[in-house]
């Protein structure tokens, strides 16, 4: 379970001691400058070296390197350009991968099948499937055939219970990032008001979770959602200490909303045309330009978390490194030092 005793689960990064952390207090005074940056895109960086020194040590001393295999059905320009983007920044982590391409017109059975076989496949640490699917195939039955042993995506109905129970697994990938993100950045979330904008299953809700547990946010966490009546959603934002939006509509959260010194992670991201500059543009869910003079912090849409800056790359990253540690078949009992954490787990594996 959680507790105060074991920070974030052990999931979430120990900050090495070269790693510097920026501590800023709230502040609840209108004379204050503009927000700063919570800045995704660096801290990734830090997380892909801590992650190849990791590897690299590992596999110098014998051990196989974690291997990430990633299904991809159809030809979506978008989850093209995703796929590419965690296969390079595996590569550049030192975990070795590949991605298996089906037609659009494959058949739920068929995928379901070949998932099983990479379950049973042992030089495969982890697994991940990239979204959207074809109409015709339920994304829950894929996630849930997914072995929960290797859903770097945390997904699986299982690995949500364990988020739930406040057990050890695999978490989705986005709400880890953000609490890394605040982790890192020096914000404090222990008792403070926190408020998630969205519900989803893959974001929205885990998050909510993370931020309240025993022993990861502890913050006082409120969800609204789109029945959330307008007039209320605002009374909440406006109490918010800590603003996290996951919805997908630009201009939903505005200055006039929020509180001085007020930390905001903006997931959202929408691709808008934008006419001044004759080009598309990504949105975040929060008025930057407005919010960031009010603001002790917030995330740039893109750069912050929103895109592959947390949610597929380092954090799902890491999940394929602590699987391939867990897995090894040359050990009974292995020490594993998970996601760098201060507190060894002692782990007995069947292998």
């Amino acid at each position: 379970m959680f507790s105060r005793s074991r920070p974030l689960l052990r999931l979430l990064a120990e900050i090495p001691a070269d790693v510097a952390v920026v501590k800023r207090a709230f502040h609840a005074t209108p004379s204050r400058a503009k927000a700063q940056l919570l800045d995704g895109k660096r801290i990734s960086r830090e997380i892909l070296t801590e992650l190849r020194n990791e590897i690299d040590a590992w596999h110098a001393i014998g051990r196989k390197k974690p291997h990430l295999s990633v299904v991809l059905v159809g030809n979506n320009p978008a989850s093209l350009s995703y796929v590419g983007n965690k296969l390079k920044a595996a590569k550049s982590a030192g975990i070795t991968s590949e991605t298996i391409r089906l037609p659009e017109s494959i058949s739920q059975s068929d995928l379901l099948s070949l998932l099983e076989s990479l379950n049973t496949n042992r030089n495969v640490d982890g697994i991940l499937v990239q979204f959207p699917l074809p109409p015709h195939i339920s994304e829950r039955a894929v996630c849930d055939t997914v072995s929960p042993q290797k859903d770097v995506d945390g997904f699986h109905v299982e690995s949500m219970g364990h988020l739930c129970q406040g057990k050890e697994g695999f978490y989705p990938c986005t709400p880890l990032g953000i609490m890394e993100l605040l982790k890192r950045s020096g914000v404090d979330t222990f008792g403070k008001n926190a408020v998630v904008c969205g519900r989803s299953k893959n974001v929205g809700m885990p998050t909510a979770m993370l931020m309240h547990a025993d022993g990861c946010g502890d913050a006082t966490t409120t969800i609204c959602h789109r029945h959330t009546p307008n007039k209320q959603m605002r009374a909440f934002v406006g109490l918010a200490d800590i603003l996290i939006t996951a919805v997908g509509q630009p201009g939903l959260i505005t200055a006039d909303m929020v509180r001085d010194g007020v930390v905001v992670v903006d997931v959202g991201i929408t691709r808008r045309f934008d006419s001044a500059k004759n080009a598309f543009v990504l949105k975040g869910d929060v008025d930057f330009e407005g919010v960031s003079q009010k603001a002790s912090f917030i995330t740039p849409v893109p750069g912050g978390v929103s895109g592959d800056t947390f949610d597929n790359r380092p954090i799902c990253l890491s999940n394929v490194r602590r699987l391939n540690f867990l897995l090894s078949p040359d050990n009974i009992f292995i020490v594993l030092y998970a996601c760098r954490s201060s507190k060894f787990l002692p782990v007995l594996t069947a292998r």
